[in-house]
């Protein structure tokens, strides 16, 4: 498989090279060469999820692994479920957080994980060592702590915006330990992003650390969440299927991204919405034309609190290659308070939900059509937000046993203010 930085055509890797570097020249996103449509999806939807993954994942990333060798990499990245769950006639709910860190970051942690190892050491564990670098605004540091958490020969460190994600977010990755080390900055999470990409330009720090990315810019992680868009279609009824629209809530909008390069495989959705909390640099742009960031605000949603979403270059280039038009894209906003009543409007159907997807919900049924049926993503368990859903509802909603497990373990993350010479000096460390 081949791929091309965004930012310099000419840049161009295998898919190895993409995952192993994470980004290429001048924070440049690496995109597929040639996506082309998978043949007989009914056929493909009818496989159980790690066969069809498989299928898929091959489709684009070529002979880079033997058929087994990806086979296996799945069956071990793709070990839990990705239900679907109806909640009325009209909209049913694609639940993410059935992994082990209770979000769907899980997919593309676990893949690229097992991607990373299997391309960088032999099986004796032979290899130069790596440090991964990941910023997380909440679901992204646990999902990618536990994948390469007591992996020999890869370090990773984990920055997040000091007093911005919930409490059991990040217990649920700064209690590990070990090769994980975990920072909170002094800013929000556009300032962690910024300090990731900075240390990505900086070529002697590169390479003295080995550095790589586990976030959503790495090309193997975005490529693991288009999967799970084939398994909630796989659970649809076949009838439903070409006029359902997906609502997905945006943050750094990976997981748009990747509902968007199902679609061009050969997915069957209708048209997808992006929905964002008050941090709406995207759909503000869709509707004026007018790229214009505003400073970042905290919301009950903090994992969408991204003003500067560093996926987006993709979804422009994917519209480029394949001649859309963006301004068709469906896109909206949801306040806080509309987020609670959403929330609440979502219990009294029987379904517990947490922020995030309620915002999905939230959009999808002011933009639903007669004639169409809904299916929006919940990216991460309600308990992971335990304290805001308990008060919304006005009641107790108990911990699953991952959460309860780490809640009460010491915090082992330091404090480092919003300043890249002293990032750089601790890596260097």
């Amino acid at each position: 498989m081949k791929l091309y930085s965004i930012k310099d055509h000419a840049e161009t890797v295998s898919f190895a090279q993409a995952v192993k570097q994470g980004l290429g020249k001048n924070q440049g996103l690496f995109f597929p060469s040639e996506i082309n449509p998978i043949d007989d999806i009914d056929a493909l939807l009818e496989m159980n999820l790690v066969d069809r993954s498989r299928v898929i994942l091959q489709s684009l990333i070529g002979d880079e692994f033997s058929e087994q060798e990806l086979h296996d990499i799945v069956a071990t990245a793709f070990n839990f479920p990705a239900p679907v769950i109806k909640i009325n006639d009209k909209i049913s709910a694609l639940e993410l957080f059935h992994g082990p860190t209770l979000a769907f970051k899980d997919f593309g942690g676990r893949f690229m994980a097992q991607c990373l190892l299997r391309l960088s050491f032999d099986k004796k564990g032979n290899g130069d060592k790596i440090t991964i670098l990941t910023a997380t605004s909440g679901d992204t540091g646990a999902a990618v702590a536990h994948a390469f958490y007591g992996m020999d020969n890869i370090d990773v460190v984990v920055m997040y915006p000091k007093g911005k994600i919930s409490f059991l977010q990040e217990q649920m990755f700064c209690t590990l330990g070990g090769n994980i080390r975990t920072i909170a900055i002094d800013g929000d999470f556009d300032a962690c992003q910024a300090l990731m990409k900075r240390s990505f330009d900086d070529e002697e720090l590169r390479q003295a650390i080995g550095l790589n990315s586990a976030n959503s810019i790495n090309i193997s992680r975005l490529m693991a969440q288009i999967c799970y868009y084939f398994e909630a279609f796989a659970q649809l009824p076949k009838a439903q299927r070409a006029q359902t629209v997906v609502s997905v809530p945006s943050g750094n909008f990976g997981n748009l991204t990747a509902g968007l390069l199902a679609k061009t495989l050969g997915l069957p959705v209708k048209r997808f919405i992006a929905a964002t909390n008050i941090n709406d640099t995207v759909p503000r742009y869709l509707a004026s034309g007018e790229w214009d960031p505003k400073a970042t605000q905290a919301t009950l949603s903090n994992a969408m609190d991204v003003s500067v979403p560093s996926n987006w270059p993709r979804i422009e280039e994917l519209a480029r290659v394949k001649g859309w038009d963006l301004s068709e894209l469906a896109s909206d906003f949801v306040s806080d308070e509309d987020t609670k009543q959403a929330v609440a409007a979502l219990d009294e159907q029987g379904y517990l939900c947490e922020p995030h997807g309620a915002i999905a919900y939230d959009c999808l049924t002011a933009q639903l059509s007669e004639d169409e049926f809904g299916l929006f993503l919940c990216t991460a368990h309600p308990a992971k937000f335990k304290e805001s859903v308990e008060e919304i509802l006005g009641r107790d909603i108990g911990l699953p046993q991952e959460l309860a497990d780490c809640a009460d373990k010491p915090n082992l993350s330091i404090d480092m203010a919003n300043d890249f010479a002293a990032l750089r000096a601790f890596l260097m460390a």
